[in-house]
């Protein structure tokens, strides 16, 4: 998990520079907060989860579903606070920042190590 997430902040900080490159420091800024939006949530979800496993019994399906309902408000959250504070957002490098670490998984899964 803690791979998944620091895939998340490479991602955000890959798209924010992109994105620095195409539309100027707003647009990085829309970006990185579009990215940061994902990886909080995320983080803060992989380390309930880590928390949680070390416990007797370990985790539990329970404690995996409040932990992603937790995540989904949180993303909500997050995303509806940065709307409000941030008057100037370049909403395209947001969604893309977004979307594009939303979707960072993908890369994982598409390329990384094979177990035999």
């Amino acid at each position: 998990m803690a791979k998944a997430v620091l895939l998340q902040i490479v991602m955000t900080l890959t798209v924010a520079a992109l994105a620095a490159l195409v539309g100027g420091g707003r647009a990085a800024l829309s970006a990185a907060f579009g990215g940061l939006a994902c990886v909080v949530p995320s983080a803060l979800f992989a380390l309930r989860l880590a928390v949680e496993s070390r416990r007797p019994g370990g985790a539990t399906m329970h404690g995996f579903f409040l932990g992603e309902f937790a995540k989904i408000a949180a993303t909500v959250l997050l995303l509806f606070v940065i709307v409000r504070a941030y008057h100037e957002l370049d909403w395209l490098a947001f969604l893309i920042g977004y979307i594009a670490v939303l979707k960072s998984y993908f890369l994982m899964f598409m390329f990384g190590r094979r177990r035999a």
